[in-house]
């Protein structure tokens, strides 16, 4: 699939985030990279040929220091490569993506591992659930 076909699902995929989570996200840019770098997987501690299919770099909300000076943006990178690698479907890369940006978004908004996990269950339960969009009236 080319950057741009991949970005339109990265753009649909932002909005099915929840308007409340969504309006609360600042001074965060959103970037696609083909695969993570070596030094960015020694980073989280995973090494080749494992890999990951998305990384927040940032400081997380909650652990923020309020002054004035005007931090530099957060950033979520989405790795494409590896996303397309693991998924044999167009909608397995849909929902895949879904599924990564959730989890990003939780790291920014300073959630743990087990907390976005919930969340990730429960969005894709509420998926599974219905109409095949996720519902998104049931994340808190």
């Amino acid at each position: 699939m080319t950057r741009h076909e991949f970005r339109a699902l990265v753009d649909e995929a932002l909005t099915l985030i929840p308007p409340e989570f969504r309006d609360a996200m600042h001074n965060i840019a959103i970037v696609i990279e083909d695969e993570p770098t070596l030094e960015q997987l020694d980073d989280v501690g995973i090494e080749p040929p494992d890999t990951m299919f998305g990384l927040y770099e940032g400081t997380p909300l909650t652990e923020r220091q309020w002054s004035n000076e005007v931090p530099l943006p957060d950033k979520i990178t989405l790795f494409q490569f590896p996303i397309e690698d693991a998924c044999d479907t167009h909608d397995e890369v849909v929902v895949e993506i879904g599924e990564t940006l959730i989890h990003e978004i939780g790291h920014y908004f300073g959630l743990s591992e087990d907390e976005i996990e919930e969340i990730e269950d429960r969005y894709w339960h509420a998926r599974d659930a219905g109409d095949g969009e996720p519902s998104g009236d049931d994340e808190d």
